[in-house]
């Protein structure tokens, strides 16, 4: 009888002190889910924040806004900077083109190129000089966003840029992130970027990639939407932008946010003066710039020596 009892008693010792130690054990877990939790707020309140227009946002919202705005307007990219420049953008782009002045045997890396605007010029301005040597050329066009290589892609078959109609030119798509290059160093001598740098997250990075990536010798050149160097031309310039591209856009292509962001972008891009000393301080030497249209837009250019 009395063993009964103290087997018994023994049984419900070991019931109890089963339980106690399941709940030790679910307290445990439950403090360390809550120390992951809290840490993965006290990470996520701590992120670094950057403006996407006039926007604050997390650095890693930032690339997925910016992909989402280029991915609305691959279709309608030549209207939008229509839109934007009042058609002007390609008397920029010819400018931007003569500036660099390439020669056969050049190995062009245009970045943020996704429709092909600066490339096609590129392949154009080659075909009309000499080339007696026979020097083969290249050009990569690269974009972060798919959609905007995709439409570039249909243009130059459109234009026959393909690789039966040019012989002495070879033509790369590559989707790529600016901050991030996967080419080897001292892959390219030239290195455009037009309209594009303001929405890197990163501007410091995208330089110093574009430093990597060019041979000694190299030249980095970059057409952006600027700062214009007179005050009352800046104020007409604000009210066109802010009273009159975004509706513009939401009737010529449906998009109003789009538009309202990259007018905003351009107002949040570093002035030329700014600029020039971040590109100096990647390493760039000679480094100059050359406003358009009376600071509307201006063109960087530095080399890699």
């Amino acid at each position: 009888m009395s063993y009964t009892k103290n087997l018994k008693t023994l049984q419900v010792f070991n019931l109890l002190n089963n339980f106690r130690l399941t709940r030790l054990k679910c307290q445990k877990r439950m403090s360390t889910a809550t120390k992951k939790e809290t840490i993965n707020e006290q990470e996520a309140s701590t992120e670094e924040t950057t403006h996407f227009g006039f926007q604050t946002v997390k650095e890693s919202e930032k690339v997925q806004k910016v992909h989402k705005v280029f991915e609305d307007v691959a279709k309608s990219y030549d209207l939008m900077n229509d839109v934007m420049s009042v058609g002007i953008h390609r008397i920029w782009k010819d400018i931007f083109l003569e500036r660099l002045g390439p020669c056969h045997g050049t190995r062009l890396l245009d970045m943020a190129g996704g429709t092909g605007d600066i490339a096609f010029r590129y392949i154009k301005y080659l075909a009309n000089i000499p080339n007696p040597k026979n020097r083969q050329s290249h050009v990569t066009i690269s974009d972060i966003n798919q959609h905007m290589l995709d439409v570039g892609q249909e243009r130059a078959k459109d234009l026959k840029y393909i690789a039966q109609s040019l012989p002495q030119m070879s033509v790369e798509w590559k989707c790529e992130d600016a901050e991030k290059l996967t080419f080897p160093d001292n892959s390219f001598n030239a290195y455009t970027i037009a309209f594009g740098i303001r929405n890197c997250t990163h501007i410091d990075r995208v330089l110093s990639e574009a430093y990597r990536v060019l041979q000694p010798g190299g030249r980095f050149m970059c057409l952006e939407f600027s700062h214009l160097t007179n005050d009352v031309l800046q104020w007409l310039y604000d009210q066109y932008s802010f009273q009159v591209i975004p509706p513009m856009g939401q009737i010529l292509a449906g998009q109003w946010d789009p538009y309202q962001y990259l007018v905003e972008s351009i107002r949040k891009f570093p002035q030329q003066e700014e600029f020039k000393k971040m590109i100096s301080a990647v390493g760039f030497q000679m480094v100059r710039y050359e406003n358009l249209s009376f600071g509307v837009t201006s063109i960087h250019s530095g080399f890699k020596l």
